[in-house]
């Protein structure tokens, strides 16, 4: 018999994965690429590795300690305030948090149905998404719902990958912007691609599902080698829409302010089948974070509440999910402008990664509770540095804002 452990399925790190390669990525990858061309490839690198190394830990402690983030978080607290102030952050973090960002993940699919069919009645789209999202979560069965997002996640790179495939960007400039440079006005962009990668709930979601997914001991090195593997096809694929666009807008010159205008500008250039193929990617990316980011938040707060088991904590699974999913789905219904929604909750991760990634660096150090699967001194020194360069980034960022709002 073939050993699980020595041959490679998707798994866990194909739904982190799926919930960060969402509409903010897709849209912010367009403006990079549309208004600085491939000079910022480097930022989405350093992205996609600091994502594999936080993530990492998590699938260490889920596949190896067989703990959620959201209970070990409770565990480190030594009394019943601490226990609190941390529950609350779980909830700040997440159900706060991903209610808000749900919005922009259904409008995001919507945008890329609409760049499939034209616009037509945006509501009725809404409540196309949040019904088919809604259908995936209903199942509650971890093992179901990972199928389905694997099936997404690879329709969604196919598309991608195709759309560069058919635009041809310049492979010398692409190796140019593996070169770590900012161009002007372009820090905030910079910034965007690393905070729409790098995304909190992840963290929560990775080592939830990691829990779930691998039941045998010693399977840490599989959960890991598929974090790693996942999560670098994410980073390929949003690369992939940072070189669509540069090699097709940025030369041009043209204006776009979403995925979906990039879809629509491709088709008089490069035919129909472009402007299929971005429109499903994104469609695709849309749905995908849609069913992650009420998954995370479910799976997170069914951790940190006492009691059920099996069937009543599959009932406060579902509940909590659709929650979230119904709330993102009336203020995509309020008829905000779209785009504001995906940067405002891009915004909002960037502000949540550095804490959150904190309190996981203090958990993974918990030797006596993980054992093996604690953190090294590379991990913790990474993990550190990451930590430092995202606080840097969201520092600097705000301190723009403050000086474009006096003045």
């Amino acid at each position: 018999m073939t050993d699980r452990r020595s041959r490679f399925n998707f798994g866990p790190g194909t739904l982190v994965a799926a919930a960060f390669i969402g509409p903010g990525t897709v849209t912010t990858c367009t403006l990079a690429g549309a208004n600085f061309g491939l000079a910022l490839v480097w930022a989405l690198v350093f992205a996609t590795v600091a994502t594999i190394i936080l993530q990492d830990m998590a699938a260490r402690l889920g596949a190896g300690a067989g703990r959620g983030l959201g209970e070990a978080l409770l565990e480190a607290m030594p009394g019943p305030l601490l226990k609190l102030m941390a529950g609350g952050l779980v909830v700040i973090a997440l159900a706060v948090g991903n209610a808000a960002y749900e919005s922009g993940n259904i409008i995001g699919g919507v945008l890329g149905m609409e760049a499939l069919t034209g616009e037509g009645a945006r509501r009725w789209l809404v409540g196309l998404i949040a019904v088919t999202a809604a259908g995936v979560l209903i199942i509650g069965r971890y093992k179901a719902i990972e199928r389905i997002l694997v099936a997404l996640v690879l329709m969604m790179s196919l598309a991608f990958a195709a759309s560069a495939i058919i635009v041809r960007p310049d492979l010398g400039s692409l190796a140019a912007g593996l070169v770590p440079q900012i161009p002007e006005g372009g820090l905030l962009t910079a910034i965007a691609l690393i905070g729409t990668t790098i995304v909190p709930y992840n963290l929560f979601l990775h080592a939830a599902a990691a829990k779930r997914h691998w039941h045998e001991p010693g399977e840490a090195g599989a959960a890991r080698k598929d974090a790693a593997i996942s999560i670098g096809l994410g980073g390929l694929v949003s690369i992939l829409i940072l070189s669509t666009a540069a090699a097709s807008l940025f030369a041009s010159g043209i204006e776009v302010e979403s995925a979906r205008e990039m879809a629509i500008a491709l088709e008089p250039a490069f035919g129909p089948v472009a402007r299929y193929l971005v429109g499903a990617g994104l469609f695709a990316a849309g749905l995908t974070s849609a069913i992650t980011a009420p998954m995370a938040t479910a799976y997170a707060l069914t951790e940190i509440m006492p009691g059920q088991t099996g069937t009543a904590s599959l009932n406060r699974f579902r509940a909590i999910a659709l929650a979230i999913l119904a709330i993102g789905t009336g203020i995509a219904l309020l008829g905000l402008n779209p785009v504001s929604l995906i940067i405002a909750a891009q915004a909002a991760n960037g502000l949540l990664l550095p804490i959150v990634a904190v309190f996981l660096l203090l958990i993974m150090n918990r030797r006596s509770a993980l054992g093996e699967h604690a953190n090294g001194l590379f991990a913790n020194i990474a993990g550190g540095l990451i930590v430092l360069i995202t606080m840097g980034f969201g520092a600097r960022a705000l301190w723009l804002a403050f000086e474009r709002a006096t003045g």
